[in-house]
């Protein structure tokens, strides 16, 4: 089946996704959204200017799309760094918590992806099953949580496992073969989790590309499952439901 796909990020899971879709023959076309344009030379790529973190840019960038979507997936995210002047990290206790910190993971992790959703809705396929996709985590679950700590991250996934629900229910009532999820990548070697992966069995951490092509053998079972039976879920790397 001919496909029409988008990746918004371009980091090392979205990377590695735009890479793979690349080598699909059934690929008519893949628009790239993020910062900067991947050094990838392909007649079916496109690349359109989008911050994650400025709603502005991702209502321009929708708006650039002229041709329905089969598939599109969010693949940003951040746990540690800086943004707007404000340094960031995992949590390990209560008395760690700083409100422009949590600002600042929310903002990327969970309202981003919400905007994404908002604005490229009505570009997504109607005649045909089609999926927006959006990567979570499993420390995102609320039920799965047996550790702690990492609040702002946990919460900030939590949420996003919260907007992708709401969005696959109210989504379903106007476009009925449209399905919302969350992705649960793995442990990804990137500079995401780098600082916390000492503690990783190696069989557990998984390179860019094994995890993209993990992620998109999910999303070829999702669309093709016409029971829908996993919208508004989200689903690990190995297709396992992942507790809300």
């Amino acid at each position: 089946m001919a496909v029409r796909a988008a990746v918004v990020g371009s980091g090392g899971i979205g990377r590695a996704l735009t890479v793979q879709l690349l080598q699909r023959p059934e690929l008519l076309s893949l628009h790239s959204f993020s910062r900067r344009p991947l050094p990838l030379n392909d007649p079916r790529l496109s690349f359109t200017a989008l911050d994650i973190s400025q709603q502005s840019t991702i209502a321009a960038a929708a708006a650039a799309v002229q041709q329905p979507l089969d598939l599109l997936i969010i693949a940003t995210g951040t746990l540690h760094g800086e943004l707007n002047g404000t340094r960031y990290k995992p949590e390990k206790a209560l008395s760690q918590l700083n409100s422009d910190a949590m600002a600042a993971l929310f903002n990327v992790n969970t309202i981003g992806p919400a905007l994404v959703l908002r604005y490229f809705a009505g570009k997504m396929r109607r005649d045909a099953p089609a999926l927006m996709a959006a990567l979570s985590a499993r420390v995102g679950s609320i039920g799965d949580n047996r550790l702690g700590g990492w609040y702002s991250y946990r919460a900030s996934k939590a949420a996003l496992n919260m907007v992708v629900k709401c969005a696959s229910i109210e989504l379903a009532r106007r476009q009925p073969q449209l399905q919302v999820i969350g992705l649960h990548p793995g442990t990804v070697d990137t500079a995401l989790s780098e600082p916390f992966q000492a503690g990783v069995a190696s069989d557990k951490l998984f390179t860019p590309a094994v995890s993209a092509a993990a992620l998109l053998r999910v999303t070829d079972s999702v669309l093709a499952d016409h029971q829908q039976r996993h919208n508004g879920c989200c689903l690990a790397w190995d297709g396992a439901v992942i507790p809300a």
